[in-house]
């Protein structure tokens, strides 16, 4: 499914690219429709072969590297490459990341998901920051940081859906910690204990969270404010979550009017302060 190039201009997002310069906003919008594109070919049913997809994709990459892709969004990529020095893997580990989806991959521990955090959210944030200009170990920090907070909010958010998928991200050991097993999670059994293993999982989430907010005050504030926005939005939408008890049948997400207090609050914290 293409993604619209021009739908960060819909979202609630929209604000931050406006503060932007234009060559900026353009790479970001194509870095994410390539993005949205890999996690469409990952969860969308309809797609036919999606591991045949996620392999043309990584050969368009490599085109891409070589001076020559075949695609239109692969021709405006090769432009940002050479602008902003986006490294190879900012794209491949996205798609090696949406291949262990399609395989069910499970994780043992905390840290293999960290891994897998890593290739589908920390990449992003890496390429986001190369895009804004925003380079160097703090950097680099910041987007484990931010991106973890942010990917621990989609599993947890996601349970429900991601179970129908046949997909159950949480750790292995959080599971067992709180007597539960995989095909609990499947079968939506154990709603009591689930929801304390999310709590603990919220927990680790939300020290990402505050120490990403604190570390985004060293950059340039402008620079910060899509980081900040995204970073607002998600940890809002975690404590809507946790409103829930962590007790909840579908995922529980954000209205249009709760996003926009996340971004107009990120805009306060831009500005003004």
């Amino acid at each position: 499914m293409a993604a619209d190039k021009n739908s960060y201009k819909k979202s609630s997002f929209g604000p931050a690219f406006l503060f932007l310069e234009k060559h900026r906003r353009e790479a970001l919008a194509d870095y994410y429709e390539f993005c949205r594109r890999m996690d469409d070919i990952a969860d969308e049913p309809d797609v036919q072969n999606p591991a045949g997809e996620l392999d043309f994709w990584a050969d368009e990459i490599a085109r891409v590297y070589d001076g020559r892709p075949e695609t239109d969004l692969g021709k405006r990529l090769l432009l940002h490459v050479r602008e902003f020095g986006i490294t190879q893997d900012r794209f491949l580990m996205l798609i090696d990341g949406m291949r262990a989806d399609l395989r069910g991959q499970t994780y043992t521990t905390f840290e293999e998901l960290d891994g897998y955090i890593y290739r589908v959210a920390v990449v992003v944030g890496l390429a986001t920051l190369d895009i804004l200009g925003v380079k160097g170990p703090e950097a680099d920090v910041l987007s484990k940081e931010l991106g973890g907070a942010v990917q621990l909010t989609n599993i947890i958010r996601d349970v429900p859906d991601d179970a129908a998928l046949g997909r159950v991200y949480l750790p292995e050991e959080l599971l067992a910690r709180h007597g539960l097993t995989r095909q609990d999670i499947l079968a939506g059994r154990s709603v009591e204990r689930l929801s304390l293993a999310l709590s603990e999982t919220a927990g680790r989430a939300q020290k990402l969270y505050a120490r990403a907010f604190e570390r985004m005050k060293a950059f340039p504030r402008l620079k910060m404010l899509p980081c900040r926005m995204m970073g607002y939005v998600y940890f809002s939408n975690l404590a809507k979550i946790r409103k829930t008890g962590f007790r909840f049948m579908r995922p529980v997400k954000l209205t249009k009017a709760e996003k926009l207090q996340g971004v107009l609050h990120a805009l306060f914290q831009t500005v003004f302060r």
